[in-house]
């Protein structure tokens, strides 16, 4: 690697007679990072003021607001038992000194809570990393946050990313769909709104969280796991054909369908400015265009999997109506009645937001507009799209009550920028509701399968039950077997496959008497990235239970069938639990979906504890979840046994109380649970 740097620097000294270094010293200076960007767009200034989404006389504090960086904002979790003692020690012990604090004879100002998030669980200050390094207090602070970010206890996340998930209204019984979720901050939310009773240790809802990055699922699975529930599953599929899911119910195989789901979109992003400056340089409307069909189809994909009498919030963080209005509009239309637009005003209070606007223009990059569909000529009908522009009928523009949507702009609460919607699913979609799809005979089936592999890969179309981009396709009531999860390559050529379905006569019932009606026949799943191992569930007579079981007399209640491990050969290095509702969910759909990850790890393999009678011991992670269940090798303590454990280098037993001391010995080697239980008659005591 160093000769061929060498040889790099040599060959520009040839061309222009001077070294590279003196070169690069001469252009940026000794030591100069990368060029500043500039805060400015016109473009995006004259979108936005044409569009009139900020309101009359607001537009430069508006854009004074977005070259703002953006405040850092905590979120304190909120099912954890004690996060009200967190709560309490960040206002009393760390708020209040930063009250009247002074760095470099500046005044620093205190965080204050969100007046809009419930208990006051979040946070926004404006301290910054230089100012946090030039006060020892402040650098306190700042290792007190990262050490509980850390242990799950804190999360930081934007202002607005926390808004989606508090209009969910999530019981613990619901079955959670998140369909783009990393990097993962609003799922963190999503499992804790599930675990809001902690003494419940299987809640009987669950989440799903999806991404179609592979890479990006590890980052998913990392902010889940600092939660350590057993009721979150990390999946790897495209949203857009996220697979129909099935499960048993009272001996029969039913389709899966979600009582809420989180349909967080991919976006151009110019919410985020005050954050991602590359935005600022890189901005243009072409970003929305091409975007706007990936968004429609996730939004459809989602409301299909919706459970009627169910929940959908669509959000993005993007200001622009094309990704925001234009889709919901285009939902509704779509839906023939089968949705609303749930009006979330008195949802949160203390929230400032702007209406929806049933009104807009599209423009191209090169700053052309067209108010609609008719004034768009026939060489941009692949850039632009009806669906982009608001509906023609004024009656039917004012039955969907788009001023329900909400518009967070950043300079009425310093926040960044953002989009949210909420649907709720009256009934099943039209497309769900019309004629099943015939299936071709076997040597119909089989003539079009050679043509289509002759054809090759890129023309071929995943088989899907999604209504194609302007028509929907006829589908069954009863979903068919999921197919191919990953995207159609072209999603022009499956939108216009998916229409020849619908307008094809020989495919209408009504037509087609000898057809016969059924799902069409399932292809073998693609999978990308990197393979995972199985997840492979225990039976209740397995070997390793009876040891597991005389050592840390586990209840009669404890459900062994939850129990999993990550191989099929060998010995078990660690066992994983999950809930009832998510064992059901993998051992239906193992061939139809990537999973990345499930469960959290209860014990895990220690050969020097064979000798004292269990070879595993208890993982830390896993002890919410096992405890209810253990009735043995359990220790209580006191406040003072506590300090010792955490300031003690080798805190041996022999260091703890009388009490507590004289309950270890008379224990055998090996895993044991502290418990300490704060005196509900002494609030002061921790």
């Amino acid at each position: 690697m160093g000769k061929r740097n060498r040889d790099k620097q040599r060959q520009q000294k040839q061309r222009d007679g001077r070294p590279a270094g003196d070169r690069d010293r001469n252009n940026a200076g000794w030591g100069a990072g990368y060029s500043e960007i500039i805060k400015e767009n016109k473009l995006f200034e004259k979108y936005y003021k044409e569009l009139k989404i900020v309101p009359e006389g607001e537009f430069e504090e508006f854009m004074a607001a977005m070259r703002e960086p953006l405040p850092a904002t905590i979120r304190i979790t909120g099912y954890k038992s004690h996060a009200k003692e967190i709560l309490h020690t960040l206002k009393e012990k760390y708020f209040k000194d930063v009250q009247d604090l002074e760095v470099d004879g500046q005044k620093i100002e205190a965080p204050q809570a969100l007046s809009w998030y419930p208990d006051e669980l979040a946070w926004h200050t404006n301290l910054s990393r230089k100012i946090l390094r030039k006060s020892p207090l402040l650098e306190k602070f700042h290792q007190f946050l990262v050490s509980e970010t850390e242990s799950g206890n804190i999360s930081r996340q934007e202002a607005v990313s926390m808004i989606p998930p508090l209009l969910l209204k999530i019981e613990p019984h619901h079955k959670i769909l998140d369909m783009c979720a990393a990097p993962g901050s609003k799922t963190s939310q999503l499992i804790e709104m599930l675990h809001s009773d902690m003494d419940v240790s299987f809640p009987e809802g669950f989440v799903i969280a999806n991404d179609s990055d592979n890479k990006r699922c590890y980052l998913l699975v990392h902010q889940a796991k600092r939660l350590n529930s057993p009721c979150i599953m990390v999946v790897n599929h495209d949203a857009s054909c996220m697979p129909r899911l099935q499960v048993e119910q009272d001996g029969r195989r039913e389709t899966l369908f979600y009582d809420r789901i989180l349909c967080d979109v991919p976006c151009s992003g110019d919410g985020t400015m005050r954050k991602n400056i590359d935005v600022w340089k890189k901005w243009t409307t072409s970003n929305s265009l091409h975007l706007h069909g990936l968004q429609l189809r996730i939004a459809v994909r989602g409301l299909e999997q919706l459970a009627v009498g169910g929940r959908m919030v669509y959000s993005t963080c993007s200001l622009n109506p094309v990704e925001d209005e234009a889709v919901i509009a285009s939902l509704l239309e779509r839906s023939e009645g089968a949705l609303e637009l749930a009006d979330a005003a008195a949802d949160l209070p203390g929230l400032k937001w702007m209406p929806g606007i049933t009104s807009w223009k599209v423009m191209t990059k090169e700053g052309d507009w067209f108010n609609d569909w008719a004034e768009v000529p026939v060489s941009r009908h692949t850039q632009i799209r009806p669906t982009m522009f608001p509906p023609t009928d004024a009656d039917k523009l004012k039955d969907m009550h788009l001023e329900r949507c909400m518009r967070i702009l950043p300079h009425h609460q310093n926040t960044g920028g953002f989009f949210v919607a909420v649907l709720l699913k009256k009934s099943a979609m039209p497309w769900n509701r019309r004629h099943p799809r015939p299936r071709k005979d076997k040597s119909q089936a089989s003539a079009e399968g050679a043509a289509a592999e002759a054809a090759g890969p890129d023309e071929e179309q995943a088989e899907g039950d999604s209504p194609p981009s302007e028509a929907p396709a006829a589908e069954a009531q009863t979903p068919p077997e999921p197919t191919s999860t990953e995207p159609t390559p072209a999603a022009a050529a499956a939108d216009a496959a998916a229409t020849a379905i619908a307008t094809d006569p020989q495919q209408d019932p009504a037509t087609n008497k000898d057809a016969v009606f059924c799902p069409p026949p399932s292809k073998k799943m693609r999978l990308f990235g990197f393979k995972e191992d199985p997840f492979v569930f225990l039976t209740e007579d397995d070997p390793v239970f009876p040891p597991i079981q005389a050592f840390f007399d586990l209840s009669p209640d404890f459900p062994k069938l939850n129990v999993l491990t990550r191989t099929h050969e060998g010995k078990k290095r660690h066992l994983y639990m999950v809930s009832k509702e998510l064992r059901n969910v993998l051992l239906n759909n193992s061939e139809r979906m990537k999973v990345i990850n499930t469960g959290v790890k209860v014990w895990s393999r220690n050969n020097d504890g064979e000798q004292f009678g269990c070879a595993f011991r208890l993982a830390q992670e896993g002890i919410y979840t096992l405890f209810p269940y253990i009735r043995a090798r359990r220790i209580t303590i006191s406040v003072e046994d506590v300090k010792v454990l955490l300031t003690e280098e080798n805190p041996f037993l022999s260091k703890l109380s009388n009490h507590a001391h004289e309950q270890a010995k008379k224990l055998e080697m090996g895993s044991i649970v502290l418990r300490y239980q704060p005196d509900p008659n002494n609030p002061e005591q921790p």
